[in-house]
């Protein structure tokens, strides 16, 4: 039993070590092709770029749109039933306010974004490795990172913090909508109480965290997805690894800057 306990923990932890190993250099890769590789003349896919930000921004507004705006009524109306009992309820503002920008927007609208383009990252990467155009890149002169990874990167990047910039002010209209018309705060009081309660913190904490959130969904995606073997079963897997990891991932994201922030 101790000699099977002890191979266990030491597969299990070869495993990892090999993981992160291989996650440093697809991270090491794509920094290189993104950032050195453009200044030595060898060019960057900008257009793929901008049509990856439309796929994972622009057309995950609706979506991201509608769940942040009802999670802003769901805050206002939890938060009147105990505010309600001491004649509070004009602090509904500051609390769905704060709330928004620092941790429900970035959250909501990271978590959105995996389900619908993480998971579609491991899916078309790990397609294309199944179906051997990976390989056929390579045979063909064309770095995979170059082409598949770096403007998919990009757009994440840019894209997570713009959708959640929007998701933060449709949170906090949820908030006022459901304040005004539910619990009848006066709405001058409501939009005055909002603007008191903010600063330029808050939104940096949100803009921050959604930076961090966009660069775990884009890597896990594509580690997933070169990871993929056995066919269409393997892509499913790793599809839905994907999106469980990345979740799992922007937790800790999340907890590490609410403890840091915290004590800042």
């Amino acid at each position: 039993m101790p000699s099977s306990i002890a191979g266990h923990v030491g597969r299990w932890t070869l495993n990892q070590l090999a993981i992160g190993a291989r996650v440093s250099v697809l991270m090491v890769e794509t920094m290189t092709w993104m950032i050195i590789a453009p200044l030595r003349g060898k060019g960057l896919r900008f257009k793929a770029a901008v049509e990856d930000f439309v796929e994972f921004g622009v057309r995950s507004l609706p979506i991201v749109g509608m769940i942040c705006f009802l999670v802003g009524v769901i805050l206002a109306l939890q938060s009147s039933y105990t505010l309600g009992k001491w004649g509070a309820n004009r602090f509904i503002a500051t609390l769905v306010a704060v709330s928004a920008l620092r941790e429900m927007a970035p959250l909501m609208t990271a978590i959105l974004i995996t389900g619908r383009s993480g998971s579609a990252i491991t899916a078309e990467i790990g397609t294309m490795k199944v179906g051997e155009e990976i390989d056929a890149l390579e045979v063909m002169g064309l770095n995979p990172i170059k082409y598949l990874v770096v403007p998919k990167f990009l757009g994440m990047l840019v894209a997570v913090p713009c959708v959640t910039v929007v998701a933060m002010f449709i949170m906090i209209f949820g908030g006022f909508f459901a304040s005004v018309l539910v619990v009848g705060v006066d709405p001058s009081i409501y939009i005055e109480m909002t603007t008191d309660s903010l600063v330029e913190k808050d939104l940096f904490i949100g803009l921050i965290k959604s930076v961090f959130f966009g660069i775990a969904i884009c890597w896990v995606g594509v580690y997933r997805g070169l990871q993929v073997e056995g066919g269409a079963e393997g892509v499913g897997l790793q599809t839905t690894s994907s999106v469980v990891t990345s979740i799992f991932l922007i937790i800790i994201v999340d907890l590490v800057f609410t403890v840091l922030f915290y004590f800042v």
